[in-house]
């Protein structure tokens, strides 16, 4: 394996390395802004070592045909400390201002949103639920308004046939016929001596 390979080899892994630590800011920025639960921090791990092993093999196969030399280990180590002695702080700080921005614009979003729909079906509700009180109120008036004008018309009737109907309550046959269908139960008949 010729020089050149080997110096490929540890500027991929340097890569890599640099790459990796990229990832595990913006994960654990990410879990602690978004505070996730246990178990979801927990598959999170698995996801994002699966993923580095993935990148790490792939650029290791593309410097040298995936041949695992000291070279290769020490350019990893490398990118992931020159990464966290530079980068680090300014990665998570940019990522913690990305996410506070996402945040903004889903609330501005939101807002817009109220405004451009919430408003304008609130104020349809409105206008449509006063108009059906309305009518139900103008309704329930001409109602009472008929009731009182035709009171004299039902009023009468009722006076000069309540006599009427308690005189034929009053007749026998009504009342027995009333007393067979009635929900009272019959009392026994006395035995005979």
């Amino acid at each position: 394996m010729n020089l050149s390979v080997q110096w490929t080899t540890l500027l991929l892994m340097a890569l890599a390395g640099i790459l990796l630590g990229l990832a595990y800011d913006s994960y654990r920025v990410l879990s602690w802004k978004l505070r996730f639960p246990a178990w979801m921090n927990a598959v999170l791990d698995l996801v994002y070592w699966a993923g580095a092993a993935l990148l790490v093999f792939r650029l290791l196969y593309a410097g040298n045909q995936g041949q695992l030399r000291f070279y290769a280990l020490l350019g990893l180590f490398l990118g992931a400390w020159l990464y966290f002695l530079i980068f680090s702080v300014t990665i998570r700080r940019f990522v913690v201002m990305l996410i506070q921005a996402v945040q903004r614009c889903g609330r501005m979003l939101a807002k817009l949103l109220a405004v451009l729909i919430g408003t304008p079906l609130l104020g349809l509700w409105r206008v449509l639920y006063g108009t059906l009180k309305l009518v139900l109120r103008v309704l329930r008036g001409m109602l009472r308004f008929l009731l009182r004008l035709t009171r004299p018309l039902w009023v009468l009737p009722v006076r000069y046939l309540k006599p009427a109907a308690e005189r034929l309550a009053a007749l026998p046959w009504i009342a027995s016929v009333r007393n067979r269908f009635s929900r009272k139960p019959k009392d026994p008949p006395e035995p005979k001596e």
